[in-house]
Parts: structure tokens; sequence; C-alpha cells
């Protein structure tokens, strides 16, 4: 349960969107949620700090007796990296879902990608660079160098996705406690998450997605300062893989117990 009184059962999906001044767009990104996703979720939007506006545009959708929605204050660290693990720490096992909160995310792809959950993937992406993925609007530079990276792993490394750098992925909760998260600038810990699961012997799973640029609101990728941090792991994803006897393990088995 998280401060905000919201109960996190574990047989469903539960949605974490890390937040900075996104009030502006929020109601927008809860009806677009609301209407998109046709199973039961749980969202928790993390917050860093007590004035971020999107926390009274949070409050005003709880307060009209909107269930599944709380709000969580980041407990590690500012930033997305501890955005994330604060949002991770409030769930106990179950698929976990990361949504930006700039409505840049195919929510129409949720449905799917709960499916291969269900199949036993332990990492589902959507991604924007297989076939049927697409980037709409954005700046060039930056899509290019995340698309190099995800095609790159997928055929050099044999990584089974093309797109290891986006966000908008679901991980099995059970796996990411097996973790030991070592980022600390911001979203090269998607790929982080990624590369570790792969190296592991979980199982990943991709389908197509469209991502879009943000209209309102301003981003806050800070490109040139975390490349360094994406090269990392990048280079780290061509260590040997360990062999895991929780390959073949679906994470229904932890509901079957």
């Amino acid at each position: 349960m998280t401060s905000d009184g919201l109960e996190i059962r574990t047989d469903e999906l539960t949605i974490v969107i890390p937040v900075y001044n996104e009030g502006a767009g929020f109601e927008a990104l809860w009806r677009e949620l609301s209407t998109q996703l046709q199973c039961p979720f749980r969202a928790l939007v993390v917050y860093d700090f007590d004035e971020d506006n999107t926390v009274p545009a949070v409050k005003a959708v709880m307060a009209r007796g909107e269930q599944r929605i709380g709000l969580v204050k980041n407990e590690i660290r500012r930033g997305v990296v501890g955005a994330l693990l604060t949002g991770f720490r409030h769930v106990e096992r179950g698929p976990l879902l990361v949504v930006m909160a700039d409505l840049s995310d195919d929510l129409a792809q949720v449905g799917r990608m709960l499916e291969l959950y269900r199949q036993g993937f332990h990492v589902v992406v959507g991604s924007r660079y297989m076939k049927g993925g697409r980037i709409i609007g954005g700046p060039w530079f930056k899509q290019g160098l995340s698309r190099l990276a995800g095609v790159s792993l997928f055929w050099l490394r044999g990584l089974p996705t093309h797109d290891a750098t986006n966000a908008f992925k679901i991980y099995d909760r059970e796996m990411l406690k097996s973790f030991t998260v070592e980022s600390t600038g911001g979203f090269e810990l998607n790929l982080e998450l990624t590369v570790k699961a792969f190296l592991a012997g979980y199982r990943i799973a991709e389908t197509p997605a469209a991502w879009r640029d943000r209209t309102v609101g301003e981003s806050h990728f800070a490109l040139w300062k975390w490349l360094p941090l994406y090269l990392k792991w990048y280079f780290y994803a061509f260590q040997p893989r360990r062999k895991n006897p929780r390959a073949g393990h679906s994470p229904l088995d932890e509901y079957r117990k």
C-alpha cells in the first residue's frame, strides 16, 4: 500500500510514472490511460518535491473518486533513477510498466505487451525500431543514436529487441529484485535493466510501438550528460551470458504456487 493508501494487488499491472513538473499535461495523460488500457491497473505517480506542479493535478484526479492512482514521493534521490526505484519498491511482485508523463508512449500497445508478459516473458519492450514501430517528431540526432544503439545490439549481440534504450517496457518485479541497480544519471537505467536481464538469461520480447515527441511541457533528457552512461551499458552487453535456471520460468508461476 502506498503512502496515500493505494492498495497494490500482485495480480494486476502497476504503472510507474516518474514526473517533474508535468501538471499541464497530466489530465490528458490520465484520459489516455483510462481509455487505452482495457486491463485492471494501478498507477504510481512518483515526484521529487512537494512544489512539483504535477502533485495538484494528480490530487484533482484523486478528488473525483479515482481509486486507481496514488502519489509517492521519491525516497531515494532526486531524478528519474530514484523515482523509478521508489516506484519499484512499492510493488511486491507482478508486471511493472514504465510510462512517461509526456504522452510520448504508445499506450494502445499495453494490452499486447501484457499478453507477452503472461506468456512468460520477463521484459516486454514497446519497440520503435522493429518493423511496425515508428517515431513521430523529436530531435533527429537523439533518435539516430538511439536507433543505432538498439539495432546494433540486436544484430551484433543478439539482444532480442531492436529498442533496448526505450523506457516504455514491462518488467517482472521478481526479476528486478535479482539486480543491483548501478545507474545514477537518468534514463540509461532502462538500458542497464534490459542488458542485465539479457545477460542473466531472462526472457525478453518486443512489440511494435510508436513514440511521439511531447507537445506540452519541457523535456529533461540530458543527452550529452548521459551519453557516456549509455555507452557503459552498451559495451557491458557484450559480456558472456550466464546460465540461469529461471530462463524458462514464467512470471505467472509465482501466482500458481
